[in-house]
């Protein structure tokens, strides 16, 4: 495989682990950065633009990256907050007052951030069209009863995370959260990363196409076996599991121009491996021309565990910040002190506040992992011992 790119010295490990990320783990074109204490240490790519294709993977090719949205589209809430515009700690309905619907009364902006909303699906799963169509969404959740007393326990808001942060955002800024990201974070910070993909020739042409691949036979024991009870949750179409999971129904085109230009903080974010480092970095200090994004008050909100325990969509323990996963058995960051968020199918990105890390990792080939992909894992151990 011919990787591109440089790391610095001491940083060798990362490179190693991707080149065998796709002579044994079943990579197809990938990217991965790491940025410490503000300077970027590593940027590397190689593979195939496309999963299916033969066109290579370029210095500025971006993807889409699934649930390694959340995190990014977090930053937008608690940017608002630290500016003092939204309360954490406020109800929603205070800045949406047709969510109070239903028993939701008492949620809060927190209860949202942290998966504790009671509302991680939907009594009717909406098609693509009317989950991109900005209305639809938010008036479903609205409308929806909790499936657990609010705030007394978590689960994962797979898909219907995506109307709630972006209604509050409407209702704060009355701009949407693709647009305040745009505006008050990317083009500031220089990132390629949307929420929202712009309908320009230039960036569509940027993006390569994603798809489902199997782990070859040769990544042996690394082949990923969820457990039981969790491989059930999934297979069962009443579960709760597969309800959260199915809130857009049926699946849509990920690589369609329409979903890809539609703003689902959730799950639709399009960027480069660099963005996410960058973008990471700068949450937890100065990235190297002097941007960055929180004040060290925003950056520990964001690490503080809020959630934490039986996750009743995930159906394992899991631990929240303020709209970030933090490090724990089901999601391995780099240290306890680590926030960030996977993508199901093989995506990751992470700050590590400690060791100065912003990590990011994009992938075209979408395996059946959700929260510990091992290609994404097999980086994060390299990186690790290079510190």
């Amino acid at each position: 495989m011919d990787i591109q790119g440089v790391v610095a010295e001491g940083f060798e490990p990362v490179r190693d682990a991707f080149v065998r990320n796709f002579d044994v783990l079943g990579d197809r074109g990938a990217a991965v950065a790491v940025y410490r204490d503000g300077r970027k240490v590593v940027d590397l790519w190689g593979g195939s633009r496309d999963a299916d294709g033969t066109e290579p993977w370029t210095e500025d090719t971006a993807q889409i990256v699934r649930s390694a949205t959340k995190g990014v589209a977090a930053a937008v809430p608690l940017l608002l907050h630290q500016r003092g515009l939204l309360d954490l700690d406020a109800p929603v309905g205070a800045y949406w007052p047709e969510f109070k619907a239903g028993g939701k009364e008492k949620v809060l902006v927190r209860d949202v951030l942290a998966h504790r909303a009671g509302v991680p699906a939907l009594d009717r799963g909406l098609t693509a069209a009317e989950a991109a169509d900005g209305v639809s969404g938010p008036r479903a959740v609205a409308a929806q009863h909790p499936f657990w007393e609010p705030g007394t326990g978590h689960g994962y808001h797979a898909q219907t995370y995506s109307w709630l942060l972006s209604e509050l955002v409407l209702r704060v800024t009355g701009r949407t959260l693709g647009a305040v990201l745009a505006e008050d974070i990317a083009e500031p910070l220089g990132l390629d990363f949307w929420i929202g993909l712009p309908d320009a020739e230039a960036e569509a042409d940027r993006v390569g196409r994603v798809a489902p691949v199997d782990p070859p036979e040769s990544a042996g024991m690394l082949r990923t076996r969820p457990r039981r009870n969790v491989s059930e949750a999934y297979a069962d179409p009443g579960s709760l599991t597969r309800r959260a999971f199915a809130a857009i129904h049926p699946l849509p085109d990920e690589n369609a121009p329409a979903y890809r230009a539609a703003e689902l903080p959730a799950s639709n974010g399009i960027g480069t491996a660099r963005a996410l480092a960058r973008f990471y970095g700068a949450t937890i200090g100065v990235v190297e021309d002097g941007a960055r994004i929180f004040t060290p008050a925003t950056t520990r909100l964001a690490a503080r565990e809020h959630s934490a325990g039986p996750d009743r969509v995930l159906v394992v323990n899991t631990r929240f910040g303020a709209g970030y996963m933090l490090h724990g058995p089901a999601s391995p960051l780099l240290s306890p002190a680590s926030f960030g968020h996977p993508g199901r199918g093989g995506s990751l990105a992470f700050a590590d506040p400690d060791a100065g890390i912003g990590f990011g990792y994009v992938t075209n080939a979408l395996a059946k992992s959700v929260t510990a992909d091992p290609r994404a894992q097999a980086l994060v151990r390299a990186l690790k011992s290079a510190l």
